[in-house]
């Protein structure tokens, strides 16, 4: 028989690395769809009914526990995370299974051997998933603390240090090998990526709008669609405007 699965993961370069693997590991698996979001991930579970879900936890607008919650006992399901202990002891106490970023090929293969048992065993997922899932949210949203996440953003001027509240910072912006970082004072230059910089804000403060953007959401003012179908997000005392990319305009059917 054959088996189908997804992968959800805002990073292409990601999902083309672990389809990669899966093809080394696991041939025979088709990867009938690759999602950007949360949103697509739980489409493509309807429109594929895949057997296997490789989630991402951290995707903008609904992460992949959200995502399970939704697709309990559709399918098979495997949280992909870069390291983080509240979600990996979790998933340990609740025996789900998951892939710490960078996967391993030994990692993954222990993955699909123990999918292949489940599979064979039964097709039906444990209708129970849910239940699981909801514990796990509950527990990853109270222990992950405020100050787990990144506070202050270090620049350097010349000969000196200036430390720059995130609180103070309406947007980063990617600039080459720097990012800019906006503030009503000004900007500064830093040598974090955006995407280091999504791991480590929260991403209840802060969302990426564009590949190479990220905005702190109490700043926003209004957004308003192109002809292209891309957002057009305006701040509030600023007169620039950003652009969103169509994958992230979800976002905001929220606001």
């Amino acid at each position: 028989m054959t088996y189908k699965a997804i992968i959800a993961d805002d990073e292409k370069e990601l999902r083309t690395y672990l389809k990669k693997m899966l093809a080394e590991v696991w041939p025979q698996l088709k990867i009938c769809g690759e999602a950007a979001n949360g949103k697509e991930a739980v489409k493509m579970v309807d429109d594929f009914v895949p057997h296997i879900a490789f989630l991402d936890i951290r995707m903008p607008g609904l992460s992949g526990l959200d995502v399970a919650k939704k697709i309990a006992g559709a399918c098979r399901i495997v949280f992909v995370t870069a390291f983080d202990q509240y979600a990996v002891e979790a998933f340990e106490r609740e025996a789900v299974d998951y892939l710490v970023k960078p996967v391993t090929k030994e990692r993954l293969q222990q993955t699909i051997n123990r999918l292949k048992k489940q599979l064979q065993a039964s097709a039906e997922p444990p209708r129970e998933l849910a239940d699981v899932i909801t514990q796990i949210l509950a527990g990853f949203q109270k222990n992950r603390r405020t100050d787990d996440y990144l506070q202050w953003i270090k620049t350097q001027h010349r000969n000196t240090f200036r430390l720059i509240s995130v609180e103070e910072v309406d947007y980063f912006q990617a600039r080459d090998k720097y990012t800019l970082v906006m503030t009503s004072d000004g900007e500064a230059l830093i040598k974090k990526s955006i995407k280091e910089l999504t791991r480590e804000l929260d991403p209840q403060k802060f969302w990426q709008i564009h590949r190479g953007t990220v905005v702190q959401v109490s700043r926003i003012e209004h957004v308003g669609r192109s002809l292209t179908g891309r957002g057009i997000l305006k701040l509030k005392n600023r007169s620039d405007t950003l652009t969103v990319s169509r994958q992230y305009m979800h976002l905001f059917k929220q606001m």
